[in-house]
């Protein structure tokens, strides 16, 4: 079952990648969806993760919106003639303890203009990001722990 629904999710990208959604191309993204999981059957966990769907298009709403908005903090800023500048690096702690949820939440961070996800603590409880403009390092935490993570905490729940 889970198979199927992994595959018409790879086929729905597909058709989304492509921009076409006739019947031949639906048919095509469904064979290299199925040859693709058949390839990598080996390397997929025994159980998945629970998702939520409805909270995963959330924080997919959440990301396009974090990445519109901070583009347009980076072009407001290289744009002006004397930048106001200040960056830095700050600890983030990480309440979220999952590799896969660490992964996404470092990669959402670094997918953002203005910030880069720089290292994750080896005992996994902190996430050092830098920031293009890091006047208030605790405002940029709360923005972090009130979007992104939580988002994910939702989206992905234990």
């Amino acid at each position: 079952m889970r198979f199927i629904v992994v595959n018409l999710l790879l086929t729905l990208v597909w058709a989304f990648v492509t921009g076409s959604f006739t019947l031949h191309n639906l048919a095509l993204g469904f064979a290299i969806g199925a040859m693709s999981l058949l390839l990598v059957r080996e390397q997929l966990p025994a159980s998945l993760h629970r998702v939520r769907p409805i909270k995963l298009l959330l924080l997919a709403g959440l990301f396009f919106k974090e990445l519109m908005l901070s583009a347009i903090k980076v072009a407001v800023v290289v744009l002006r003639p004397n930048m106001r500048l200040r960056p830095g690096i700050f600890a983030y702690p990480l309440t979220i303890t999952r590799d896969f949820e660490i992964t996404l939440l470092a990669n959402l961070i670094t997918l953002t203009p203005g910030t880069l996800s720089v290292d994750v603590s080896d005992d996994r409880t902190m996430l050092y990001v830098h920031a293009l403009s890091c006047h208030d390092p605790a405002a940029e935490r709360r923005a972090i722990s009130s979007g992104f993570e939580r988002r994910i905490r939702e989206a992905f729940p234990v």
